[in-house]
């Protein structure tokens, strides 16, 4: 029986899916899994020209030092507060516009839509920060338009109560038309035999939402917050690093650009890497976490 089921497994049928998994393998395994000797670097005074294997072990010292820095608990503070608006709001909207969007009869509107809103999801934020550039610098449209129905201009770009706030909605307005396409799939695969049902009894349009959308998607909107947890202490690289400047360094600065400023461009190393894999610790709890209380909750694990 053995000596079948390895036969089975390497069948030609399963090398040629074996052929298709490997160059995404090789592709992780380069990319993702062999940077990772590199948080040996936490763990030394690292100095490039000496290598990893000859510069001087401190163990824990940097990770003491990290807890010392003046400006880390508020960098800290400013990635979770970003990272929670954006989590929160990107699994919100979405499901009310996949819910409106679910609703509109007209199929070459509904797609057209669809489509617009999904655009921005494929330009990266090199180029989209250009646009928000344009539009909320002092001189840009928004607050031409301020001006001209007599309020006075926001620096969204340069004040530190405003400018958190315009990373979660201009990064909502990137993302919510991936997750909502998501968030469609998940209602059209509900049976349409239990709306059918919730009418004959009576129920109006939002309590057919409550009671049959909603727990229809759950087991979607579980695994989109699952996904996104690990992001809680990125808040997101590129956007930040392409939008914010020193005047809003105090609200904008995240631990990724912490990372960056310290580890590349002041090339401490060591401490840039310590910073990264305590980033990566927490991240990897929180999805845990996230699946344990989604079990308890729910009933409804991801893995």
């Amino acid at each position: 029986m053995e000596k079948r089921k390895r036969k089975n497994w390497f069948s030609k049928n399963q090398w040629l899916f074996l052929a298709m998994v490997a160059p995404g393998m090789i592709f992780l395994l380069i990319f993702s899994y062999a940077p990772m000797f590199g948080l040996v670097m936490a763990f030394q005074d690292f100095v490039p020209a000496k290598g990893f294997l000859n510069s001087e072990f401190v163990w824990l010292d940097n990770f003491k030092y990290i807890f010392t820095l003046p400006d880390i608990w508020q960098v800290t503070y400013n990635t979770i507060f970003i990272a929670l608006g954006k989590i929160i709001l990107n699994t919100i909207i979405p499901i009310i516009f996949a819910i409106l969007l679910n609703e509109i009869r007209v199929k070459w509107f509904k797609k057209s839509l669809q489509t617009i809103v999904y655009l921005p999801h494929f330009l990266s934020w090199v180029i989209l920060a250009s646009v928000v550039v344009n539009l909320f610098s002092l001189d840009g449209t928004v607050n031409q338009i301020l001006q001209s129905i007599g309020l006075n201009p926001i620096n969204f770009l340069g004040s530190n109560k405003v400018f958190p706030h315009l990373l979660i909605w201009t990064d909502v307005w990137k993302g919510f038309g991936y997750s909502s396409i998501i968030f469609l799939a998940a209602i059209t695969s509900i049976d349409p035999g239990t709306y059918e049902a919730a009418k004959m009894d009576g129920a109006s349009w939002l309590q057919q939402v409550r009671h049959v959308t909603l727990p229809g998607m759950l087991p979607y909107i579980i695994l989109m917050t699952i996904l996104a947890l690990p992001g809680i202490l990125s808040a997101g690289f590129d956007q930040v690093y392409n939008l914010y400047s020193p005047p809003v360094y105090a609200s904008g600065d995240v631990l990724d650009t912490y990372i960056y400023r310290i580890g590349l461009i002041g090339r401490d190393y060591s401490l840039g890497a310590a910073v990264g894999l305590i980033r990566s610790i927490v991240g990897l709890f929180l999805v845990f976490g996230s699946n344990k209380v989604a079990e308890k909750t729910t009933n409804r694990v991801m893995f």
